[in-house]
């Protein structure tokens, strides 16, 4: 394709120049942004496309909202909030399926099915009951069966027990039982409901003793569609199902990260200036999206380490908790895993690959946060959380190369980290997409259409959703 001096003078400030003769050669170009809120408590959170109708669908607390891909205008708003608030949405031959919590939180939720087409609620069976608080939902690749993670947050976590450091909390009086629904899409009948009791552990710093269940996150699926790989995030877990028997089989432990060794630095001081150094700390990964391909005939899964506390952050406390000084101090660690001699923070502020068994083979460092620093959207004031927090994870296949899109959810500016993940443990950084007036990916769908591919992007602060296109460029045009 030919390529304009516009272009090209826009691809040189898009594209870092000690990157540009080393890594793939794909651009990013803006398509359009849309402001949500004709709709009263309408969010833009989670994005699906439906390449049947080239339409995007925006699931967010009180419906979802319809976009026109092509030029970013709503077509129509459908009004889920008679069930509940809304949390996720996936689109598989025409079939849009929205997951929908219950306005008691902790009592079953619904599915709904809809029509792209018609933008109707589906003929047939179109409202099936699952677990508590559906989070986020998955068809599988021949769309036969709908996956759907009920994350189950209780409403009173459980309490501390005793003073003794790490800190044990005590089972909740109100916390429904964590789970995946398995739902077969022909029937739109739940074929199987799995949980976690008698399940097999393994790992390492798997959380249980934080006064929660297992609380499904996110899903991935792969390729052939006989497992489902489902995060755990306040667990630091990783848990695989059997979709040939819907069971699950493990419960993995994802370890923890090392700050202190070279290429993990970390600023962990919200106090006007960034400064990233090499610490005595470790962080649990806890990912919140993930996101299955293939290399070599294996299955290699993409996750946004984001961390996450209890939402009443009762186990979270300052490391000064545990006798560290400054500038150590202020960071925020989890008084469930931490000691005087240990601390454990939460999240990575990375993204890693993994294999099947939730072994790492490859962990971005800290390139996500030092990234976000050079170009100036870093947000100083998160540095004793998380960093940069990923969360939302979308791949996409470009000309034989596999590439991973990150959203980090706190900069300052709406920003996508880009990755050829082609070789899963070779691993590399291409560019990261910021967009002005838009803040906090929250979710990202990755498509291709008629020959183009590109990228939606949800921003729950701002209210809107972006769409890129993405531009595969001759190798000749990145050489200086």
């Amino acid at each position: 394709m030919s390529v304009s001096l516009a272009q090209l003078a826009l691809l040189a400030v898009l594209l870092p120049t000690t990157l540009l003769a080393d890594n793939p050669h794909i651009g990013f170009s803006k398509q359009w942004t849309y402001k949500h809120g004709v709709t009263a408590g309408q969010v833009s959170e989670i994005p699906a496309f439906d390449k049947r109708t080239n339409t995007l669908w925006v699931a967010g607390v009180v419906g979802v909202d319809v976009l026109d891909a092509r030029t970013g205008t709503l077509l129509k708003h459908i009004d889920t909030s008679a069930y509940g608030s809304v949390n996720s949405v996936a689109i598989k031959h025409g079939l849009a399926a929205f997951a929908v919590e219950s306005t008691n939180r902790t009592s079953p939720g619904v599915v709904l099915f809809y029509d792209t087409r018609s933008r109707v609620p589906s003929a047939g069976i179109n409202t099936v009951e699952v677990g508590a608080l559906p989070d986020m939902l998955t068809f599988t690749p021949d769309g036969s069966r709908l996956l759907v993670a009920n994350e189950a947050t209780p409403s009173v976590y459980g309490a501390r027990i005793g003073t003794t450091i790490p800190y044990v909390y005590g089972t909740s009086g109100n916390d429904p039982a964590g789970s995946v629904s398995i739902i077969d899409v022909a029937s739109r009948s739940v074929v199987a409901t799995a949980g976690f009791n008698g399940v097999a552990t393994s790992g390492a710093n798997l959380r249980l003793t934080t006064g929660m269940d297992f609380e499904p996150e996110y899903i991935a699926v792969n390729e052939d569609g006989t497992k489902a790989f489902v995060t755990l995030q306040e667990a630091n877990g990783m848990a695989v199902l059997d979709l040939t028997t819907n069971e699950f089989t493990q419960l993995i432990g994802l370890g923890a990260k090392d700050f202190s060794l070279p290429g993990n630095q970390i600023d962990p001081l919200n106090e006007g200036t960034v400064s990233f150094a090499s610490h005595k700390v470790k962080g649990l990964y806890m990912p919140d999206g993930i996101a299955a391909y293939e290399w070599k005939g294996k299955t290699y899964l993409v996750m946004a380490n984001e961390g996450d506390f209890r939402e009443d952050d009762k186990d979270r406390s300052a490391a000064s908790t545990f006798g560290a000084v400054a500038p150590l101090d202020k960071l925020r660690v989890s008084n469930a895993d931490s000691s005087a001699s240990e601390l454990y923070a939460a999240g990575a502020r990375s993204f890693s690959i993994r294999d099947e068994a939730g072994r790492l083979v490859y962990d971005s460092g800290d390139i996500l946060d030092k990234k976000a620093a050079e170009l100036g959207i870093y947000d100083d004031g998160r540095s004793r959380d998380k960093g940069v927090e990923p969360e939302g994870v979308a791949l996409l296949d470009i000309g034989g190369r596999t590439y991973a899109f990150i959203g980090l959810e706190r900069t300052t500016k709406s920003a996508v980290a880009v990755f050829d993940v082609t070789v899963p443990h070779k691993a590399s950084y291409v560019d990261m997409i910021v967009t002005d007036g838009d803040v906090a990916p929250e979710g990202l769908s990755a498509f291709h259409y008629r020959g183009e591919f590109y990228l939606a992007i949800a921003n729950e602060v701002s209210n809107t959703t972006s769409l890129y296109r993405i531009d595969r460029l001759s190798a000749h045009h990145h050489k200086r």
